[in-house]
C-alpha cells in the first residue's frame, strides 16, 4: 500500500520564524501565522550580502523598500527612487536567499496615475527581478489598483499611516491616525484587505489605533512605530543595526556597526601608513 502524503490542510503548520519550512514562504503561510497569532519580523535588504545573512538567520519576508533613496542612493526622501534602480536591487536579494519571501516598493510616480500603470510597474518587478510581491501606499485611493493587481495574481502589500511618499503632504515626518483620522485609516484599512491585499504596513500610528485595525481585519498588520499590537514588525536593517546617525523614535538599535566598521577601517588605515599591512602572510610568493 503506498504511503499517503499529507494535504497542506493535514500538515503540520511551520513558524514563519524558527520554523523548518522548506522553500520560499508564501502568502498562505502568512496568513496561516495570523489565524495561529504568531508574530514575525521583517526587514529591509537591499544586496545579496546583507540579504543572505537575513535570509540565514531566518527572517521571513524582506522588503526591498523604496527606503532605498536615502540609504543607498543618498537621496533626502524616497520620492527620487525610479523602478529602474529598484529592480537591479531587487534582483540581488532575490538572487541571495532561498527561503524569505521577496517585497519590493512600487516607486513614487509608478503606480498613482491608475491601474494600467501599477500593472505595467509590478509586472516589471515580478519579470525582471524574481519578486514575490509588491508594496504600494495609500488606501481608499490606491484601492483600484490593489485590486486589480490581486486579480492579475500580484500578492499585494499595504503602507498606510505615514506613507513617506505623501511626505510633502504631510508637512514632513509626523505621527498620523490621530483623533477623528483614525477612522479614516481604519477604512483604508478594510478597503485594502477588500481589495485583496495580504498584508498592510502600519506606519508611525497610535499603538492603540494600531491594535484596533489588527484586531479588525483578518490579514496581518506589519508595524514600523506602531506598537507592540501588530502582527508583525519591520525596521530599515541599517536602523536596527546602528548604521543610521539620527534613527526614529521607535527604532531600537541592535548593534553599533557604525562604530565597528568606523574602528576597522581606521585599523587598516593605520596599518597601511606604518607598513604593518600587506604581512608577508597576506603576500603571494
Amino acid at each position: 500500500m503506498s504511503a499517503v502524503l499529507p494535504t497542506p490542510s493535514d500538515a503540520e503548520p511551520t513558524a514563519l520564524y524558527g520554523g523548518r519550512k522548506k522553500g520560499r514562504v508564501t502568502v498562505r503561510d502568512i496568513a496561516e501565522a495570523k489565524r495561529r497569532g504568531e508574530k514575525w519580523p521583517m526587514l529591509t535588504a537591499y544586496d545579496c550580502m546583507t540579504a543572505s545573512i537575513f535570509d540565514r538567520a531566518g527572517i521571513p519576508v524582506l522588503l526591498v523598500g523604496d527606503s532605498a533613496g536615502m540609504v543607498v542612493f543618498g537621496h533626502e526622501s524616497t520620492l527620487p527612487v525610479t523602478v529602474d534602480e529598484l529592480i537591479p536591487l531587487t534582483s540581488a536579494v532575490v538572487r541571495a536567499t532561498e527561503h524569505a519571501m521577496i517585497v519590493a516598493d512600487l516607486t513614487f510616480g509608478s503606480y498613482q496615475t491608475g491601474v494600467a500603470e501599477a500593472l505595467t510597474s509590478a509586472a516589471r518587478f515580478l519579470k525582471e527581478s524574481g519578486a514575490h510581491a509588491i508594496k504600494l501606499e495609500g488606501g481608499r485611493r490606491v484601492e483600484a489598483q490593489a485590486r486589480a493587481l490581486v486579480e492579475a495574481g500580484i500578492p499585494v502589500m499595504g503602507h498606510l499611516g505615514l506613507t513617506p511618499q505623501s511626505v510633502n503632504t504631510f508637512g514632513g515626518y509626523r505621527v498620523q491616525g490621530r483623533g477623528e483620522a483614525g477612522e479614516e485609516l481604519m477604512a483604508d484599512a478594510k478597503a485594502l484587505e477588500a481589495a485583496g491585499a495580504f498584508s498592510v504596513v502600519l506606519e508611525c500610528v497610535p499603538a492603540e489605533l494600531a491594535q484596533r485595525i489588527t484586531d479588525a481585519l483578518s490579514i496581518p498588520t506589519i508595524g514600523i512605530g506602531a506598537g507592540g499590537g501588530c502582527d508583525a514588525q519591520v525596521l530599515v536593517w541599517q536602523d536596527m543595526a546602528g548604521l543610521t546617525e539620527r534613527p526614529a523614535k521607535f527604532v531600537k538599535k541592535y548593534a553599533d556597526l557604525a562604530t565597528v566598521l568606523t574602528d576597522a577601517t581606521r585599523a587598516f588605515a593605520d596599518d597601511v601608513v606604518s607598513g604593518a599591512f600587506p604581512a608577508p602572510e597576506h603576500s603571494y610568493r
